[in-house]
């Protein structure tokens, strides 16, 4: 299972420490999830960041196609929720996924 983050900025810093609270997040749900994969992209653009949002100020977290946030730097328990409701949403009843932790 594949979740797509991309974090959105143009300040470097500030992707920066979105990534930070996003890695750890990730890590944390991979021992949670076996197989569970995470693709982190940063998008630097500002043509690309409006595609998603009009703010430019602060950076942005979309999770599979989906903002999530784009007023400051979220903090690990936000993106602990946002997270795990995307790995729900792609966890459906009678699959294999959801059969592995009975």
């Amino acid at each position: 299972m594949m979740i797509a983050i991309k974090i959105l900025g143009n300040k470097p810093h500030l992707r920066y420490s979105v990534r930070r609270v996003v890695t750890a997040a990730c890590k944390k749900l991979c021992e949670e999830y076996p197989g569970l994969e995470f693709s982190i992209t940063e998008v630097k653009e500002s043509r690309q960041i409006f595609a998603y949002t009009p703010v430019l100020v602060s950076p942005a977290l979309v999770i599979n196609e989906k903002l999530v946030y784009d007023q400051w730097i979220p903090t690990y328990a936000q993106v602990m929720g946002w997270l795990r409701a995307a790995v729900e949403d792609q966890i459906q009843p009678g699959s294999p996924d959801s059969q592995a932790n009975p």
